[in-house]
């Protein structure tokens, strides 16, 4: 399997839904199938069948994770040398020479993305045509609503 990139907070917050998933949702669950189990009859049981699914659901989860946090090549941006260079992790600010709307988009793994949050994954249109520029860079990217022209204003590594 091919490594995943992940920034370092991506990979706690990994680790810290493993943790609950683990923790909390998993005991929760088990005690549910218990209970359920002590109405009787499990044919017609809903509360049972419930519960069974929400564990194959937990469990789904949980492998998933796991296999992810395996293959994950976690790259802590703040350790980088600050070349201005914009690459995975880089918090990149862009002026959309269109509209005159400045934007902050931090590159992240694709478990990470978040666009409400500026979280834009590593293979979406803008992080690939971003990735490698350098402040005062403008560069076209093609969007599913157009080509769009940015303008890099300032690259952080945060």
């Amino acid at each position: 399997m091919k490594p995943i990139p992940m920034t370092l907070r991506g990979a706690e917050r990994l680790r810290e839904e493993l943790d609950h998933l683990k923790g909390v949702r998993r005991p929760k669950i088990i005690a549910d199938i218990a209970t359920a189990r002590e109405h009787g009859d499990l044919k017609e049981n809903a509360e049972y069948h419930a519960a069974r699914e929400q564990q194959g659901f937990c469990e789904g989860r949980i492998q998933e994770i796991e296999a992810k946090l395996s293959n994950a090549q976690v790259i802590d941006v703040t350790k980088m040398p600050a070349t201005g260079r914009v690459i995975f992790g880089a918090t990149v600010k862009v002026l959309n020479l269109d509209t005159e709307e400045e934007q902050s988009y931090r590159i992240v793994g694709d478990d990470e993305a978040d666009f409400k949050q500026n979280l834009i994954s590593v293979n979406s249109p803008i992080a690939r045509g971003l990735i490698g520029k350098e402040q005062d860079d403008v560069v076209v990217i093609k969007t599913p609503g157009g080509d769009v022209e940015f303008e890099v204003l300032k690259v952080e590594y945060l």
